[in-house]
């Protein structure tokens, strides 16, 4: 049988569990006879890979093995480095391609409209020429979203999620969710101490810019309320239940964690700045602007915390760790079988492989009702039973 030589890469914003995968797939790789690329720098690599620059093949690719990946899962981000890079949507060439012809469309955001190139073309030859046969694609929804294009047009890709937003389709857990989640809690349970020395309402900000899972979920473990991106919440009523929650406290204080892209009836998030490469502007911290409207309303003070990018720091927990490893494997599993266009994911609480999700469909949603109570802006803590560990579907 041929020696298999197959391509790993990163994309998107890190997350703790990112090197077990990394590790694993080169670890089990080796013992199966199959040679493990890296590619760094995520899709950039392989758009701005000029193979016949010595010193571009050194920035974006890296041939994995045993000693170069021995202690990597022992800390958090990635090894392979990471980019937000949208190899369909280029706004700009590399420097070494000026003046090659690519396929163009336009893209308009916020009014303006952008001719973009698709550098696809450019990717399939830069797998070719590194005589790759198989690619391991590990993002959240936008890198995956390219890999599901990589797929239709032939080339073998295995996927594996990861976001702390919990937000990939066709899968409840997604690498990098559960070190985020325990981050956040034992962030909170810290600041009680000091919201409830200065007797304030705490209000605390987490990423969630489409779904409402690192949110809702921390709310679940700490007791405390929330808003999430799926419900437009009543502003005077949230700002009422938070302020009889801190008079009913024996210590004269309330908490409430809002998801990035929370709103209120009459409130539209905030974005600013340019646009990345997959249509994402920055938000307002709508923490702060949520303080604001309750001080408007009430005599009380505030405490704001901005709960994220520590989130996705250090090293993975327990589970980030035994997930990623297990996915990792279950990718090299699956490249061995000859499968392609799937993703590693968990459904019904088991390990499973699930299709490559359609961009099309967007992010996947926290259930209102079943896991938010939309009228307390709390999770929904009865009815649980029978559902999987995560107490949720895909």
């Amino acid at each position: 049988m041929a020696k298999r030589r197959i391509g790993i890469l990163t994309g998107g914003g890190d997350v703790p569990g990112l090197n077990s995968v990394i590790k694993s797939v080169t670890y089990r790789g080796f013992e199966l006879g199959t040679e493990v690329v890296g590619i760094r720098r995520g899709w950039e690599g392989l758009t701005h890979l000029n193979l016949e620059d010595p010193a571009s093949r050194t920035r974006y690719v890296v041939e994995l093995n045993r000693e170069n990946t021995r202690t990597i899962d022992r800390t958090g981000g990635t090894f392979l480095h990471s980019s937000r890079t949208n190899p369909s949507k280029m706004k700009k060439l590399p420097d070494f391609l000026a003046g090659a012809t690519f396929p163009t469309s336009t893209v308009t955001k916020d009014g303006v409209t952008n001719t973009v190139y698709d550098m696809s073309p450019q990717v399939l030859k830069n797998l070719e020429a590194l005589g790759l046969d198989y690619l391991v694609a590990i993002g959240g929804d936008d890198t995956l979203s390219y890999a599901a294009k990589l797929d239709q047009l032939g080339f073998k890709v295995v996927a594996i999620p990861k976001t702390m937003d919990n937000d990939v389709r066709n899968t409840e857990y997604c690498i990098g969710f559960s070190t985020a989640i325990s981050r956040a809690m034992d962030a909170i349970q810290r600041q009680r101490t000091t919201v409830g020395s200065h007797e304030r309402i705490g209000v605390f900000r987490i990423f969630g810019r489409d779904a409402g899972y690192t949110a809702l979920y921390t709310a679940y473990v700490t007791s405390i309320r929330c808003g999430i991106p799926e419900y437009r919440f009543d502003l005077e009523k949230m700002v009422q239940i938070l302020v009889d929650d801190k008079r009913k406290n024996p210590s004269n204080y309330s908490l409430v964690i809002l998801s990035e892209g929370a709103e209120w009836q009459g409130y539209q998030v905030v974005q600013y700045g340019e646009a990345d490469a997959f249509g994402h502007r920055k938000k307002l911290n709508v923490g702060e602007v949520f303080a604001d409207e309750l001080k408007k309303r009430t005599r009380e003070e505030t405490i704001v915390s901005d709960l994220t990018y520590d989130l996705r720091s250090g090293a993975p927990d327990f589970v980030d760790k035994m997930v990623a490893t297990t996915f990792g494997n279950m990718a090299l599993d699956a490249v061995v079988e000859g499968k392609s266009g799937l993703m590693t994911a968990i459904v019904n609480g088991c390990y499973t492989m699930s299709p490559i999700p359609d961009p099309k469909l967007g992010p996947r949603k926290v259930e209102l009702g079943m896991m938010y109570n939309t009228e307390r802006f709390r999770p929904n803590y009865a009815n649980k039973l029978g559902l999987p560990i995560f107490l949720t579907h895909p």
